[in-house]
């Protein structure tokens, strides 16, 4: 992005093309344009009143959970010479006849064409007290909410009464995403049921029941009429059916107005209900000024979705350049991103067409409804509404118009009937909505001579998935069948070396009974091994076994870390981690570590998990350093290992006023369970007294928030350089329930899960995804929960600190020599080569034991077959 006061490149014989608005829409055009515009015959404009990048809107919800990075990619857009982004300036006047327009810092610049791009508004209706409501639009809304409804809790000392006006998408996010930070949230609707544009009464009142069952309250029917207040500041609300109820934070989500005032000041003709009036080019009434996005009104109507803005933003790319593509219908599928509820609805769901034949499911027990909408032979697919479980959207949504293969209800999941094995979807089927891809353009990018034959170039190069990332699944699923009618077998071999996957060769180690290296290579693989198949054995055998992991010819199955018990840092250095459980720690242990500290000039570092990390040992000086703190009643953190890593807490009701329960002992029960506990990837807790969250616990693989009943279970949180937050698993549970459900979950995910996969990605990627883990940890669905508690009983039973267990045996010590030939080590066989004040090789005997070799002064370490 150019800054202002920098020369502009010259452009004089481009097209001057001026967007104004920063939204999703304008970032499409951009990005398109540039993609588009090899002969850069195009000089862009984008002016923007928000002082910020352009955004996702749609993933406001996220913002919500905590401090989510939501800059729309790629940036690189804005960087390109041709391109110049505005940020924090507005259009103040347009003056279509010369072609020219002021912006509020006073600069007036000329355009050949122009692109409204100015969204929408989040209206709030004109009843008494509106100037004390908020609204629900922009990051800065979503920031001020959550900075509010946590002071509000510190300042009254109970959680910040919020009431959201409006049931659709926008009110349920910023009603659940509220609910989630610790206030206590409430619904007001003027429909009898919730999302009732999207979803049938049916539909809405198994979503209303969901909602409830989180504890937001529903008013239905009624609307506000008075904000109530006293000293300026909201007390409750007044409904038009004359109910009453507190609150302290007011938010509007009713809807949107569509931004058209510089359309109205021009002239330009507006839809019925506002907007400006586009055609299917997306020309306005006047040539030469465009819409896009949510200010364009197209056969009468404004929508919020992203795909017909996005779709939008490409016919207008076309067009710029030359074509003729067209806008001919606005895709308004939709899919709830309130975690915890799955919502979805596409196509004609509300089965207005003549002769509509609906087949429908409901469970309001289970606040379950699935409904397809069909022509009158019921074959031909016209619509769907998924409430409670919405699996079956991703695959039926592309069939949108097509005829099924299969008897309609066996598309419904929770009819419990066998699902069609697959129907082959037609290449104009779209598949992702938000980019408008379709299973053609995806069969292309693949068959290509330079085919996209891994997901993530799949993706790159069409686009498919890289929005709302709902249809990766079913991109993933075109992907894999196409390799397979090319006779390409997908593989699921671990490496070259084991022919399975993590979860195969787990099962398989586990069922014969396997205890080595070479026994399972033997069994079950080829060759020696290598870096990605090693590793993995030696976790499984570690898992499974719980054995010293260095002993049994496992050394050299470990990495630099594990073998060192310690992390190797950029100097060649090592790291020290004693584990602290729940950060809590007496004066006398903290005296003991400033001493080994200062006696070995460590530099000191409080970690992000509340513990305290000692840089710079020698490989040498570890089982002195370790001797040290082992005596003093420390034991490895294993911040080295692929296993649990800390359990973070907050004070809890100890000694913090608004802790419910003692989340520290908690924490440190949890940490003392599961310490040493080897898994696919590095685990880390949470505990929270509250809901204030100061443990940031739903940051976590495994998330534990207290209530005032017991405690509430999330799962799948992690960073990363994919940081997700965890999902509620299980609510209000007691101690040893929650013991119970943890020990199932952890063994289930180390015996199912892919190598290096984070807790996230695999609840994301197994078939079901949250809810079939549910399923199995708390409904015990596969009958597994007495082998996964008896599995975890092992670990915990057979648990072995690594430091003491090596500082107790002379043999396991020497492999912590720095250097088998280094000079003061009593060895007389040692014999120094004159040249270069090199050492004499390793013998085979020390490289079986992995030993390091001083060659020139540098060391390199020697792996052998039983380290």
């Amino acid at each position: 992005m150019r800054e202002h006061d920098q020369e502009p490149t010259d452009h004089r014989d481009a097209k001057r093309v001026v967007v104004v608005g920063g939204g999703p829409a304008a970032h499409r055009l951009a990005d398109s344009l540039c993609a588009r515009d090899t002969g850069a015959s195009i000089a862009l404009t984008v002016i923007t009143e928000e002082a910020r990048l352009p955004y996702d809107r749609v993933a406001l919800s996220k913002r919500l959970e905590g401090d989510v990075d939501l800059t729309l990619q790629p940036t690189s857009v804005w960087d390109a010479d041709r391109v110049e982004l505005r940020v924090g300036d507005a259009v103040v006047e347009v003056d279509p006849l010369a072609k020219v327009l002021r912006t509020a810092s006073g600069e007036v610049l000329a355009w050949d064409e122009l692109v409204l791009a100015t969204g929408s508004s989040a209206p709030v209706p004109a009843i008494v007290g509106s100037e004390l409501a908020k609204v629900y639009r922009t990051i800065d809304d979503v920031d001020w909410l959550v900075a509010e409804v946590e002071r509000l809790a510190g300042e009254l000392g109970r959680p910040a009464r919020v009431l959201v006006a409006g049931g659709g998408l926008l009110g349920l996010e910023a009603a659940g995403g509220l609910a989630r930070r610790g206030a206590d949230a409430a619904i007001v609707h003027s429909g009898g049921w919730l999302m009732s544009a999207q979803l049938d009464e049916g539909a809405g009142r198994a979503l209303g029941r969901i909602i409830s069952g989180q504890g937001i309250a529903l008013h239905l029917g009624t609307r506000p009429q008075t904000i109530v207040e006293e000293s300026g500041r909201v007390v409750g609300v007044a409904f038009t059916n004359g109910q009453r109820v507190l609150a302290d934070i007011v938010v509007f989500a009713i809807g949107i107005a569509p931004r058209d005032e510089l359309a109205r000041a021009m002239g330009l003709e507006l839809g019925p209900r506002g907007g400006v009036a586009i055609d299917t080019s997306c020309s306005s009434s006047i040539p030469g000024i465009w819409a896009i996005g949510e200010v364009a009104s197209f056969e009468g109507r404004c929508t919020g979705l992203v795909a017909p803005a996005n779709a939008m933003a490409e016919v207008v790319a076309d067009r710029l350049l030359g074509g003729a593509a067209e806008f001919t219908e606005v895709d308004d599928a939709t899919k709830l991103k309130l975690s915890g509820v799955d919502v979805a609805s596409f196509g004609d769901a509300l089965a207005k067409a003549e002769g509509a034949l609906e087949i429908v499911y409901a469970d309001p027990a289970r606040g379950m409804y699935q409904k397809l909408v069909m022509t009158d032979d019921a074959k031909t697919l016209l619509g769907g509404i998924f409430v409670g479980d919405a699996a079956p959207y991703t695959s039926l949504r592309p069939l949108l118009g097509t005829e099924l293969s299969h008897e309609p209800a066996a598309y419904l999941s929770a009819s419990g009937m066998e699902a069609p094995g697959g129907d082959d979807l037609p290449d104009a089927a779209l598949v992702c909505a938000c980019n408008a891809v379709s299973a053609g353009s995806i069969r292309d990018a693949i068959a290509h001579e330079d085919g996209c034959t891994e997901l993530g170039t799949l993706k790159a190069c069409t686009r498919a998935g890289t929005q709302c990332g709902s249809c990766v699944p079913l991109v993933k699923k075109l992907l894999e069948g196409e390799l397979r009618k090319s006779g390409i077998a997908v593989s699921t071999a671990l490496c070259e070396h084991i022919p399975m996957s993590r979860q195969e060769l787990f099962e398989s180690v586990r069922v014969l009974q396997l205890t080595s290296f070479d026994d399972i290579i033997a069994r079950l693989g080829t060759g020696r091994g290598c870096d990605i198949c090693k590793p993995v054995i030696g976790s499984i055998l570690a898992s499974q076994h719980n054995g010293y992991i260095l002993d049994s010819g496992r050394g050299t199955l470990q990495d630099t870390n594990d073998r060192a018990m310690a992390n190797m840092q950029k100097d060649g250095t090592y790291s020290v981690v004693p584990r602290i459980p729940a950060g809590e720690i007496t004066p006398d242990k903290l005296a003991v570590i400033a001493e080994v500290a200062m006696e070995y000039g460590l530099y000191t570092k409080i970690t992000g998990g509340q513990r305290i990390d000692l840089f710079g040992a020698r490989l040498d000086q570890l089982p002195d350093i370790w001797k040290k703190l082992v005596d003093a009643g420390f034991e490895s953190g294993q911040a080295y290992g692929k296993s649990l890593r800390n359990v973070k807490s907050c004070v809890g009701s100890t000694w913090c006023r608004y802790g419910v329960q003692d989340s520290v002992a908690m924490a440190i029960r949890l940490e003392l369970r599961y310490r040493g506990l080897r898994s696919p990837h590095k685990l880390k807790f949470g505990v929270s007294g509250c809901a204030r969250e100061c443990a940031e616990a739903r940051g976590k693989d495994v998330g534990v928030i207290a209530t005032d009943q017991g405690w509430n279970l999330y799962v799948g949180g992690n960073g990363g350089f994919q940081p997700a937050h965890a999902q509620l698993l299980v609510g209000d549970i007691d101690d040893e329930t929650l013991i119970r459900y943890i020990d199932r979950y952890m063994m289930y995910y180390i015996r199912t899960a892919d190598r290096l996969q984070r807790t996230a990605r695999w609840i994301e990627d197994i078939e079901g995804g949250l809810d079939h883990v549910r399923d199995v940890v708390v409904n015990d669905s596969l009958g597994l929960a007495d082998e996964l508690e008896a599995a975890m009983a092992a670990h915990v039973d057979t648990y072995e600190d690594e430091w003491a267990a090596t500082l107790a045996d002379p043999e396991r010590l020497r492999r912590f020599r720095s250097f088998v030939n280094a000079p003061g080590v009593p060895d007389p066989s040692v014999a120094r080569v004159p040249e270069r004040g090199q050492l004499r090789p390793a013998t085979q005997d020390e490289r079986d034991r992995g030993e390091a070799v001083l060659i020139a002064g540098a060391s390199i370490p020697v792996r052998g077959a039983d380290a």
